[in-house]
């Protein structure tokens, strides 16, 4: 068990205050697999659980110190906090980074809030919950991993972890925190960037301020300030005074630093309304899509993404600690990569802070895997959430598109409802009309930004007569338009390229047990297609492979599967311990080379 607080760096590095307290470390910990605990009167303050667990690790990982990997159907918390009493005389939330799949929380024995969704983070001001001293901070999380309504990503549905399905998560996940604020506070900001303009756009929600004014002759409402600075450069500022509600500002920026790939320039901005202080940040670009090209601030850029699914040994959904978030980002970049799918999880805030820092692209997607896409009713366990997951990540640059679904087989011999996708693609425009949206990743597209394709194929000859160059009616290659396979059936006909921009978000997968220096003889682990003899068969194959990718113009960016091998799944670029497989120089060599649709 980690005596220190584990994970103890600000969660939310978009909208920081300094007023917190990390409440990571040792909880009080109970298995209810019958979920009868709230008649037990687990709720109860004086109610002390069994075991102990390591918060925010979730109790199938070692970190956590519980380490049980059978399915969990319900969890519960139990952690004594002390509150000041200047901590207590303000405004208090209670927040949580995640926890897997819907939870309860009890302050004191009374009830907080409750939330249905395993993957984005939430909070409940309970001020008035609770006081100067010891208070107890009680959860409930239930979860089925089975239920054909709930999404799980890559949790297994199985007892052991299979082919591409891992350990799963139950509860807790991220770190549990509390924030203190003054009476009048501001609650939320969102910026879109205008790069060709040299402007930004605000909009700021801010907590009402008529409590502090009643009784306050000629008092219009509470002084706000927004200020814009660029390595400590002021380059906008505005005051107002403001009685709460959302306001849009716009501010025109003195000068241009525009964020790239490759360069994460990012304007510093400090919010102030009242006594309430928060720091933020920024980036400036635009992102367009235009002649089959995807553009960054007006100049072509070919996505070179790795498949990311943010999983570690010791932590599963939970990296270990935030250098290792950086790190991962930095191992992708080392191998000639500039971004990432993040894929079938919704990865925390503070990675997304290192990829706009870093200037690293990636695309948002939603960990759609397990919901029963076939019926109308799953609309209500992916929708909530994904609109919760896009005003959460809004602001960050790095984020360059989002995808609620990947890969929507057939479920049951049913195959997928496309209302359901439709409305799905339709919500995230409604919500973000400034990325592309593809709407299913590798089938079966309904109405897509970007129509995207996975394949697998393993022969770079039989590759480069699909992909290797544009057809001559401009309508590319569908595998799923060949004869019926055994695993997926007939599925001809289920999509069509309609002429939009075309990307391959999968392929590869070649399978290499061991690292460069320790090579394996393993045959339990699991790859794509016909293993190869040797580090130069992998080399062709991998060669072969990207240049078909890179060489046609049609297409603007491909993903590689993948950047680090997850437990069985042994096709990883890194070891599941993060020891490089190949020379990163050579992998860069390859994938770094200028594409096609770059030399347009």
């Amino acid at each position: 068990m980690i005596t220190s607080v584990p994970r103890p760096e600000y969660p939310r590095p978009q909208f920081v205050r300094d007023n917190w307290k990390n409440l990571n470390g040792t909880w009080e910990f109970e298995i209810d697999q019958s979920r009868s605990g709230m008649e037990r009167g687990y709720a109860d303050p004086k109610h002390h659980l069994s075991g102990s667990i390591t918060v925010p690790f979730c109790p199938e990982s070692a970190l956590s110190g519980v380490a049980y990997k059978d399915f969990m159907y319900g969890v519960w918390y139990r952690r004594e906090v002390e509150f000041s009493e200047e901590e207590a005389k303000g405004r208090a939330f209670l927040h949580f980074g995640a926890v897997d799949y819907e939870c309860d929380v009890f302050v004191n024995g009374v009830a907080a809030g409750h939330h249905k969704g395993g993957y984005v983070s939430f909070a409940f001001e309970v001020t008035k919950l609770i006081h100067p001293g010891t208070n107890v901070i009680t959860v409930f999380a239930a979860d089925d991993t089975r239920d054909p309504l709930i999404p799980r990503g890559k949790q297994c549905e199985l007892y052991h972890s299979h082919r591409c399905d891992y350990t799963r998560t139950t509860g807790i996940w991220q770190t549990v925190w509390m924030e203190f604020t003054p009476e009048v506070y501001i609650k939320s900001v969102r910026f879109d960037p205008h790069a060709a303009l040299g402007s930004v756009t605000m909009t700021v929600e801010l907590s009402d301020a008529g409590a502090l004014c009643a009784g306050t002759e000629g008092c219009s409402g509470v002084p706000f300030t927004a200020r814009v600075s660029y390595e400590g450069k002021i380059m906008a500022e505005v005051s107002a005074v403001f009685a709460g509600g959302t306001h849009v500002i716009s501010l025109p920026l003195l000068e241009k630093h525009l964020w790239e790939p490759g360069a994460g320039r990012l304007y510093d901005v400090s919010l102030t309304y009242g006594e309430d202080r928060v720091e933020s940040y920024f980036g400036l670009r635009d992102i367009r899509l235009a002649n089959g090209g995807f553009y960054i601030n007006e100049v072509p850029v070919f996505q070179r993404l790795i498949l990311d699914q943010g999983f570690y040994p010791d932590g599963i959904y939970t990296a270990p600690t935030a250098d290792e978030l950086e790190k991962d980002i930095e191992r992708s970049m080392d191998m000639g990569f500039n971004g990432a799918r993040l894929h079938q999880k919704v990865f925390e805030e503070r990675f997304l802070y290192y990829a706009d820092r870093k200037g690293y692209l990636v695309w948002g997607e939603y960990p759609s895997w397990g919901l029963d896409h076939s019926r109308p009713e799953s609309i209500y366990g992916i929708l909530p959430e994904w609109l919760e997951e896009i005003r959460r990540d809004y602001s960050h640059p790095s984020i360059i598109g989002w995808c609620p679904f990947n890969e929507t087989w057939d479920k049951h011999h049913c195959i997928q409802c496309d209302d359901v996708i439709h409305t799905v693609y339709l919500a995230t425009k409604a919500a973000d009309v400034t990325r592309p949206c593809i709407d299913t990743s590798g089938c079966f597209h309904v109405e897509t930004d970007i129509y995207d394709f996975h394949d697998y194929e393993q022969d770079p000859a039989v590759f480069k007569a699909h992909y290797g160059s544009i057809p001559a009616d401009g309508v590319l290659y569908n595998r799923f338009d060949e004869k019926p396979s055994l695993r997926h059936g007939d599925c001809k006909g289920r999509q069509q390229h309609k002429g939009e921009p075309v990307m391959c978000t999968e392929y590869g997968g070649i399978k290499w047990t061991g690292s460069m220096a320790e090579p394996s003889s393993d045959t339990t682990s699991w790859g794509y297609g016909k293993n190869v003899a040797n580090m130069e068969e992998l080399k062709e194959r991998f060669r072969g492979l990207t240049d078909v990718l890179l060489d046609n113009p049609m297409i603007l960016g491909l993903c590689y599967t993948q950047l680090t091998d997850v437990e069985q799944e042994q096709n990883g670029l890194y070891t599941y311990d993060r020891e490089p497989k190949f020379d990163p120089s050579w992998v860069r060599s390859v994938v770094s080379r200028k594409a096609a649709c770059e030399k347009t």
